[in-house]
């Protein structure tokens, strides 16, 4: 009996203590949100100390599908990065595990001042579907996490054009294939094919049902392997042609960084 009072005397507290009840409430993809755990705090100090070298033209900005792509940690894929970048100025800003509202955060704290880059390449939102509260993403909130972070950029890098990516096929469960196309259909919409690009290349990694083409992925199903980033390279350089024209022999963005937690 004793313990059925205490049990009861918590679950009071907790309706009645406004801070359990904002704990336990679902976060929405449009309020930032920052990760407190020591990688992800120290690697937001890594992206700030790249983002005030400068000598960035071109910022990819998204979670470990972008990140991988131009990290230390993972040296295949950075020598592909290079062979497909070099000479563009470009800086890699992902960071795994990112939701939506995680970049909003950090790009509403000092990510993007100051670096004024030319292009903004954007993917993101995989993780809010893969890891929404209770199984069920919720795509209108996604798009308004989207929304948010379009804002930021604008507002932080006015003079950019934003390449906004379609979120990748993934197979790991094929029930998240509607949410991603319901969700790439509302950033089609955001696009005004001038300052905001819409590029979708889902054509090119999996067929009309949404299954991966062989050797696009990894045996995770979600994060691309070589062939699956040069699909992506190949899509991204005539644009950036356009905008930035030929890459340079010389190429002046800061060095990679990488998961502080990989030379432990």
């Amino acid at each position: 009996m004793k313990y059925f009072w205490i049990v009861c005397f918590a679950l009071l507290c907790r309706m009645i203590d406004p801070r359990a009840q904002a704990a336990t409430a679902p976060s929405s993809a449009a309020t930032p949100q920052e990760r407190t755990d020591w990688k992800s705090q120290t690697a937001h100090t890594q992206l700030l100390q790249k983002a005030q070298k400068g000598g960035i033209d071109v910022y990819f900005e998204g979670d470990s599908i972008t990140r991988r792509w131009g990290a230390t940690d993972y040296p295949q894929f950075l020598a592909n990065w290079k062979q497909n970048f070099h000479g563009w100025n470009a800086a890699d800003f992902g960071w795994g595990g990112d939701k939506l509202e995680n970049i909003l955060w950090r790009l509403e704290h000092w990510e993007l001042d100051g670096v004024n880059p030319k292009v903004i390449v954007f993917l993101a939102g995989t993780n809010n579907i893969g890891y929404a509260p209770g199984g069920k993403p919720d795509p209108e909130d996604m798009l308004r996490g989207f929304k948010e972070i379009l804002q930021v950029m604008e507002a932080k890098a006015p003079g950019a054009t934003i390449i906004l990516t379609a979120i990748f096929p993934r197979n790991d469960n094929m029930s998240f294939l509607p949410v991603i196309n319901q969700v790439n259909q509302g950033l089609a919409q955001m696009a005004d094919g001038k300052k905001i690009r819409f590029l979708n290349i889902n054509s090119k990694l999996a067929d009309d049902r949404g299954h991966l083409y062989e050797d696009m992925m990894n045996p995770d199903h979600l994060h691309p392997v070589l062939k699956g980033y040069q699909v992506w390279a190949d899509a991204l350089k005539p644009i950036l042609t356009e905008l930035l024209g030929p890459p340079a022999k010389t190429d002046h963005a800061p060095p990679p960084t990488g998961d502080p937690g990989a030379s432990r």
